[in-house]
């Protein structure tokens, strides 16, 4: 199964593509930033960012995706932008026929490490390991979003083996 993992932001979105052939099995495919300057106004960014995730569609062929769930912020205006990139994001990959599901990042951290509020550096160490990469290799940004696909990885293998069910696609 490939897993694409992304933590949505409208500057820079994170972005791992893993493959899972079996529980606890990883292979890091590809991981990375969809970066916007900070000049470009919304409406472009958005449009890059659902064009970034069209064009790793058409790359890897991913099975399914995974997203940070959505939060509350206490920033009205941010928390709105958040959701533009995320609506761009959902968009291009329900375009292309691939499945979005949504974990907290308590949840995507737990699965890559056993702990809920790891951080960043932790979650980049345990999953570079298992997925035989460098930890240079994975920008901070990238993080979360392999976190994020492992976690998806996991629950699905446990919900063909019937111990869980699978969550509803967003």
């Amino acid at each position: 199964m490939i897993i694409l993992g992304i933590d949505t932001a409208i500057r820079k979105t994170g972005y791992g593509i893993i493959r899972m052939d079996a529980l606890g099995s990883l292979e890091i495919l590809d991981c990375g930033i969809i970066k916007n300057a900070p000049s470009l106004p919304h409406s472009e960014c958005l449009r890059r960012l659902a064009g970034g995730i069209r064009e790793l569609v058409s790359q890897f062929k991913p099975d399914v995706a995974s997203l940070e769930a959505a939060f509350v912020s206490k920033n009205i205006k941010t928390a709105m932008i958040l959701s533009l990139a995320r609506g761009a994001v959902i968009t291009a990959l329900a375009e292309s026929g691939v499945p979005a599901f949504e974990y907290s990042p308590k949840s995507a951290k737990r699965a890559a490490t056993g702990i809920g509020d790891a951080a960043k550096e932790q979650v980049a160490s345990i999953l570079a390991v298992m997925g035989g990469l460098d930890i240079a290799q994975i920008p901070d940004d990238a993080t979360d979003a392999l976190a994020l696909a492992y976690c998806h990885g996991n629950l699905a293998f446990h919900a063909n083996a019937g111990i869980v069910d699978m969550p509803v696609p967003i």
